[in-house]
């Protein structure tokens, strides 16, 4: 009898959750008709003063000549020798992504408009631009930004005796196309199954993932090396998904920031920002803030933290130092917290800053018994951070923003082909929040569930022949994408 309640009872919570995640995906539904619907109203008033404007203008032209006899319209195109305007094409921006919570329910296929070699040759230009955008919106207009959804997942940290393991089903590998060591990979903020990876020959190669995973075409390349011709240390994403952005040097006043505009072809795409804020050495990261007004911030190591703006006309951007004596040593890792406007940077000096843009000064500091390299918010508690460190076996610390220097949980893992830690080795957590992928200096790929009250990995899975940078999870699809110095791409597909 009481397994028939709990058959009931676990019947009962399948349809809860049906329920729950069909209203998220027709709330999105809902939300995105919305959006088009005052971009095509917008459109409409904007198209109805042009044309009064336009009237108006032709009017005062016949004033005049008002003795001329009146010719008809339609009449006047025909008979008229003069070539007829052509309007340029333009591509409007793609919307900001929905939440993360409702982004799989309801993922609409939005693509960046890269060309790529398997579109048949008949489809013009202007054709594939207009079946790559679907969520589009008017450069006059704000753009309007959804708050992600929070969900406690502090309290769950080493709660768990028992862990759940992430079932790698298979694992298939392809050519990175590059020619040296890949450095970074980074998934589009607008569709994830569009990613890009770069490399120390300095190219930056866009991908698209195929066949729910069982491989991935290249759609394009471009040569992003700075105008010293140094390759990128790091890559970014536009939120719009529209433009990458490379970050480099600022030794030899070599350029700092590439933008890398998808919508253009040839050398022209990849722009050149004038302004050099940082003042020497490597800047070791990039990552776009999660907050209303477009920014980003770098970090490098000159010691300094800096805001870019987002100004008025195309690809202008305003660089304003935040801090550049906070960190005695190199900032190896810069991250935006959700819930306020808080940049977090993580320094070789083992130190941690919390720094409140709002206020203009740090809000919280924090010092830890190693270097750190690297800062990655959760994307579900946005509370909880993670710091990479260069502790042995303890590579992975997570700590609640709230409780300032108290440490929750911490990872790490023994590496058989080195003893060192390289700042090279990125994480990365799963759309829930649940789980931390790393890469090591070994050919595996660890992963940590933070529910888990052990230190070691809850389990590794071997990807590549080399060493693994990192592996960044899909939301749209249970697939884990990794690189690694053995040249290749690796696509891992999943099962919790």
């Amino acid at each position: 009898m009481a397994e028939e309640e709990d058959n009931g009872s676990t019947s009962r919570e399948e349809q809860e959750e049906a329920l729950v995640a069909l209203i998220e995906h027709r709330t999105c539904e809902v939300n995105n008709l919305r959006k088009r619907l005052a971009y095509y109203k917008n459109q409409l008033d904007e198209a109805e003063k042009r044309l009064k404007d336009t009237e108006l203008k032709l009017a005062r032209l016949r004033e005049p000549r008002s003795n001329s006899p009146i010719i008809d319209r339609n009449e006047r195109s025909y008979k008229s020798n003069k070539p007829a305007l052509v309007i340029p094409v333009v591509t409007p921006k793609v919307s900001r992504p929905p939440p993360a919570a409702a982004r799989a329910s309801c993922s609409e296929t939005v693509t960046p408009p890269v060309s790529s070699t398997s579109v048949s040759a008949g489809k013009s230009d202007k054709a594939r631009r207009e079946q790559h955008n679907v969520e589009v919106k008017d450069k006059g207009i704000k753009r309007k930004f959804e708050q992600k959804e929070h969900q406690e997942l502090i309290p769950l940290i080493r709660k768990s005796s028992t862990v759940k393991l992430v079932h790698c089903q298979g694992s298939n590998h392809i050519s990175s196309q590059h020619k040296r060591k890949l450095r970074s990979i980074a998934l589009s903020p607008v569709n994830d199954q569009i990613f890009a990876t770069s490399a120390l020959d300095g190219v930056v190669n866009f991908w698209q993932v195929q066949s729910r995973g069982s491989g991935a075409s290249l759609l394009n390349s471009s040569d992003s090396a700075s105008q010293k011709k140094r390759w990128p240390e790091d890559i970014a994403w536009h939120p719009e998904g529209n433009r990458l952005f490379s970050v480099y040097t600022a030794d030899s006043g070599d350029s700092q920031v590439s933008i890398t505009d998808l919508n253009k072809q040839g050398g022209a795409r990849v722009k050149y920002l004038e302004d050099k804020p940082h003042f020497k050495g490597i800047i070791n990261g990039i990552v776009f803030m999660p907050w209303e007004d477009t920014c980003f911030v770098t970090g490098g190591s000159d010691h300094a933290v800096i805001l870019w703006s987002e100004q008025d006309g195309e690809n202008k951007w305003k660089p304003k130092p935040l801090h550049r004596n906070l960190h005695s040593s190199a900032v190896m890792g810069v991250a935006g917290m959700q819930q306020k406007q808080i940049v977090l940077s993580a320094g070789a000096d083992r130190r941690i800053f919390g720094f409140d843009v709002g206020v203009g000064r740090a809000d919280f500091s924090h010092q830890i018994d190693s270097k750190c390299m690297s800062v990655v918010p959760n994307p579900r508690d946005f509370n909880l951070f993670m710091v990479q460190t260069g502790t042995h076996e303890k590579q992975l610390r997570l700590f609640d923003i709230r409780l300032r220097r108290t440490e929750l949980h911490a990872f790490g893992w023994k590496q058989e082909s080195s003893e060192s830690q390289s700042a090279l080795i990125n994480q990365a957590w799963s759309p829930d929040g649940l789980y931390i992928t790393s890469g090591s200096a070994d050919p595996v790929i660890h992963i940590f569930d933070i529910r888990y009250n052990v230190n070691r990995p809850s389990q590794s899975i071997r990807a590549h022949q080399k060493r693994v940078f990192g592996a960044l999870w899909l939301q749209s699809l249970p697939l884990l994408i990794s690189i690694s110095s053995d040249l290749n791409i690796g696509l891992h597909t999943l099962q919790k």
